[in-house]
């Protein structure tokens, strides 16, 4: 018997029985579209994440103060003389607070508003530009001015299509007069990069009680000099401190390894989970071989009666098992990439990697394999006389 032969009794016997033979599939059809889906979603995280942080900038440091109990904190004036004093290496250099308020404006109100006091370099540092109004100038944080710039989102949200520029918002009870609004770039959305208050770094100190400010951003002039210029601060931060525990100075690169040693192991995981359900699809594949070979006693000792040899029963059976591993893998495929743009796709982009398409269709027919060599031995290796007396 030929392969072709061989392929067709397959398939006509899959087809005799569908309910059983999607059943048996069920678990491959499972397993395959849970490992795109699992492997699409580690890997949207991380082209996301990566977005952001590459958006930082090649040659930007980010700098984070940790030690809350040191008798000597970093300020912004500190900060701005030892950046002043390398402006060879440095450009520019950002602090900022982070808080949230409740704004207020007449009647509307909003809760747990993201407020960002900083130093008027922010905006070039993060491209940030201004639509309407001005930015916050060195005046504003000089005499600790009460001035306000707004994204899109807020402007949108408290003033609809009046002009914002000029009105008082109260950021927890303190009334601040907007300057300025920002150009849009999140779409205007709520929660993200446009639903954002920003106010002179001073200003924020004070409204959040806050006098130690915990983070900088640093814009290196040359991007060959991002780790020279990285070391200098630290030096800087450890004479300050006298330990390495109380600081931290990232850059992108650092940060872009952290991200993939960990999305790497967050996508193992995930293929590992979905593999496992593979492999118990592959046991209800050998399970239900077993029960088919069992309830086809007689017609393979017919078989094997009119000269049917061995290598044609054991081939019958292995492809019946290919096909139904091979079928619920395409299934399982389309599901899978079903689910990343159906659903994933609202958490994070849509990504979909064609190796780990291959590798969980090439498992599938793997499991397939393994799982269906016994019930086919077993099958090839019936007597036909006790299988013709089979009842």
């Amino acid at each position: 018997m030929n392969f072709l032969q061989s392929l067709k009794m397959a398939v006509t016997s899959i087809y005799s029985n569908k309910g059983r033979s999607f059943l048996t599939m069920l678990g491959v059809i499972i397993g395959v579209a849970a490992v795109i889906a699992a492997t699409g979603f580690a890997l949207g995280s991380t082209s996301s994440i990566t977005d952001s942080i590459e958006s930082l900038g090649a040659n930007k440091l980010s700098v984070n103060i940790l030690d809350r109990n040191s008798n000597r904190d970093i300020d912004y004036e500190d900060f701005k003389a030892f950046t002043d004093e390398n402006a060879d290496l440095i450009s520019m250099m950002a602090p900022t607070v982070n808080g949230t308020s409740t704004v207020k404006y007449q009647t509307t109100i909003s809760e747990a508003v993201n407020v960002i006091g900083t130093s008027p370099d922010y905006a070039e540092i993060n491209d940030m530009h201004v639509q309407d109004g001005r930015y916050i100038l060195e005046l504003d944080m000089e005499y600790r001015q009460k001035i306000a710039v707004i994204g899109t989102a807020v402007a949108n949200e408290f003033f609809g299509r009046t002009d914002p520029i000029g009105e008082t918002i109260k950021l927890d009870g303190t009334p601040f007069t907007i300057v300025g609004v920002l150009e849009q770039k999140d779409g205007g959305q709520d929660g993200g990069e446009d639903d954002v208050i920003i106010i002179p770094v001073t200003t924020a100190q004070r409204v959040y009680k806050s006098a130690t400010i915990r983070t900088f951003t640093v814009l290196v002039s040359e991007s060959e000099n991002v780790a020279k210029t990285q070391a200098l601060i630290e030096d800087f931060l450890f004479e300050t401190y006298l330990s390495e525990d109380a600081y931290r100075v990232f850059n992108s690169a650092q940060i872009l390894d952290t991200l993939e040693d960990i999305t790497g192991t967050m996508a193992l995981i995930l293929g590992g989970i979905a593999v496992i359900s593979l492999l118990v699809g592959g046991i209800g594949i050998m399970n239900i071989m077993l029960v088919s070979v069992t309830e086809r006693t007689r017609e393979i000792g017919i078989r094997k009666a009119i000269g049917a040899r061995k290598s044609s029963i054991l081939s019958q059976f292995m492809i019946e098992a290919l096909v139904i591993t091979g079928l619920g893998g395409l299934i399982g495929i389309v599901i899978g990439v079903g689910a990343i743009f159906l659903v994933i796709s609202n958490f994070v982009p849509p990504v979909i990697d064609p190796m780990w398409m291959v590798l969980s269709f090439g498992f599938s027919l793997l499991i397939g394999l393994l799982f269906g060599i016994f019930p086919a031995y077993k099958a090839a290796n019936l007597n036909p006389i006790e299988a013709l007396r089979y009842e």
